[in-house]
Order: structure tokens, then sequence, then C-alpha cells
């Protein structure tokens, strides 16, 4: 079991997303993983080629009680892998969202369903895991969603490497919720 040490987003200030009202929701380092249970969806079997292993070994190794989940495999990164969310015993407060942007739309109707108020759909260089119709949906039904940009490039969850990407990939990281 892994427990988190610390939020990695804080709301207010320095904000570079905001509300609809234009008031700082979080900076990205607030409110969608300060969530002490965190999904991460698309986590692979063979990690070197996908970025949700990334995002899933960095919040585990920052101390969140983090979940994997594959319906493709029981073990990913040594840990057990969930087919689903609502297989998550005890659930979970908060899903990224690491697969292709038709699999985030299904993703996003199960996080409603479940009643997971916190979603970020990730997004390096090219599409990522963002889907406008998931988007959509998720606000809708009353979800918090980052639609973009990599939980990796902020707060404590940050390296050099991800900062820079912050920078260079600017348009990908949405500047409202």
């Amino acid at each position: 079991m892994y427990v988190i040490r610390e939020p990695m987003f804080r709301l207010g200030e320095d904000s570079d997303i905001t509300d609809e009202a234009g008031q700082p929701v979080l900076q990205v380092d607030g409110k969608v993983l300060a969530s002490r249970r965190v999904a991460v969806t698309g986590v692979s079997r063979t990690p070197k080629t996908h970025g949700s292993n990334n995002v899933y070994r960095r919040l585990r190794e920052r101390g969140y009680q983090v979940f994997a989940v594959n319906p493709n495999t029981d073990q990913v990164e040594g840990d057990r892998c969930y087919q689903d969310l609502k297989s998550i015993p005890g659930g979970v407060e908060a899903v990224v969202i690491g697969t292709r942007p038709e699999i985030a739309e299904d993703t996003m109707r199960e996080c409603a369903e479940l009643g997971i108020k916190q979603v970020w759909m990730h997004r390096g260089p090219g599409a990522g895991s963002v889907s406008g119709t998931a988007t959509s949906y998720g606000r809708a039904h009353g979800i918090t969603v980052i639609d973009g940009g990599c939980p990796l490039m902020f707060g404590p969850t940050a390296d050099v490497g991800h900062k820079i990407m912050r920078l260079v990939y600017a348009g990908h990281v949405p500047k409202q919720v």
C-alpha cells in the first residue's frame, strides 16, 4: 500500500489554470491529485513504451496510494493491476487517464457512475488521451477535468525534463478546468 505524503496540487496562488470566472483553481501543484487514492489507466505491461507507466511510477515513488488499471493484465510494474475502476477495493478519489481518446470516453462515464470527481486526461506530444466528448461529459456530470498536459510537469512530481516540457508544450496544458 502506498500513502500520500503531500498533495500534488495546491489551490490558489500562482495558478495558471482558472475557472470560468477567471479565478485560480489549481496550481498544477492542487485539487485533482491532492486526493489520497489515485488510479492511473492505461498502465502497460511494456513500461518503456507508455507514458502512463511513468505517471504511475512517479506517483508511487512520491508516496501516493496509486492503482494501475488495464483490462489486459493482472500485474504491471510488479504491482496488482485492476481490470477497471470499479474493481479497486475502496474506490479512488481521482483518475489519471492514459489511454487512447476513444477509451477515455468510457473511463469518464465510469468515473461519473462511481462518483469520482477529479480526472486528468494525460497529454504529452500528440493527441494523448484527451477527448472532447469525454471532457464535455465529465464536466456536465460535475467532474473537475484537466484535459491536457502531464501531471509530472507540476509540483512535487516534476523533474527538470518535465518542467522543460511544460514550457515547450504550453499549448497542450489547459488554461481552464
